[in-house]
């Protein structure tokens, strides 16, 4: 009777060992699995965090293009009246020009048929010494209305410059001068980082483009943007399978590429 009962405490000892196993077990999974999850909570932060953050560039980067179109607008507003004025004076001294000459033609006509050069020397010379200012006069007008015209060319320029930038930008593209590379890759979680931000043209929500030997590997979705580095999600099946992304690789606009 004793052996049995030892027996039984023998079993009733070993099933509660390996409940407090099991138990245990579960106890540490659960524990890794809550670490998991805690990860991935601070990853989902961080990138809404970022994401705030582009948010708030990306509006007062366009803040500061509006600002910047409308003070270069009103500068070739202001370019184009001077340019008007100056023209509106250089036809008037040419006419002046022009009727000086006539002026001097009929005196000359006037004079052979006098024939008394002596009394019209003078004024001869005072009409010849008016006709050199005129005309250096016109030659500073034509050379300040070149210096003007090429003024206003370099500021329509630069309006033109701003509007395409802005239009790129409202249309959720990375502006055509972005080069950069792969700074980092997160394959678990799919995203890379880039090694600049919006210093270099990058745009959020916009698409690029994963060059190698100047072929297309794999596709990008610009996630968070920031001063100098920039996140981004690789786009499902843009990626071969017998390919591999690597730090390095270089990154351009989707539409760049396309254009290549």
């Amino acid at each position: 009777m004793a052996n049995v009962f030892g027996i039984l405490t023998t079993i009733v000892l070993l099933l509660a060992g390996f409940v407090t196993y099991k138990n245990q077990a579960a106890y540490e999974l659960e524990i890794e699995n809550r670490k998991k999850r805690q990860v991935e909570l601070d990853i989902s932060e961080a990138r809404l965090k970022a994401a705030q953050e582009a948010l708030a560039a990306t509006i007062a980067e366009r803040t500061e293009v509006d600002a910047e179109v409308v003070k270069l607008t009103e500068e070739e507003s202001q370019q184009m009246k001077a340019n008007t004025d100056m023209k509106s004076d250089f036809e008037r001294k040419t006419a002046e020009t022009v009727s000086n000459k006539e002026k001097l033609d009929e005196i000359r006509q006037k004079t052979a048929k006098v024939g008394d050069l002596k009394e019209l020397a003078p004024k001869m010379r005072a009409l010849n010494a008016e006709l050199e200012e005129l005309a250096v006069l016109i030659s500073n007008t034509e050379k300040t209305n070149e210096e003007l015209t090429v003024t206003n060319t370099q500021t329509e320029a630069q309006v033109n410059g701003m509007k395409k930038k802005f239009e790129t930008i409202s249309n959720s593209q990375s502006l055509p001068v972005l080069k950069t590379q792969i700074r980092a890759i997160y394959p678990t979680w799919g995203f890379v980082t880039l090694g600049t931000g919006n210093i270099g043209g990058v745009v959020s929500n916009s698409k690029l483009a994963v060059v190698r030997d100047g072929a297309i590997i794999a596709k990008l979705l610009v996630t968070s943007v920031e001063r100098s580095s920039a996140s981004a999600s690789i786009i499902p099946d843009s990626v071969s399978q017998d390919v591999t992304l690597m730090v390095g690789d270089s990154v351009v606009p989707e539409q760049n590429a396309i254009q290549k």
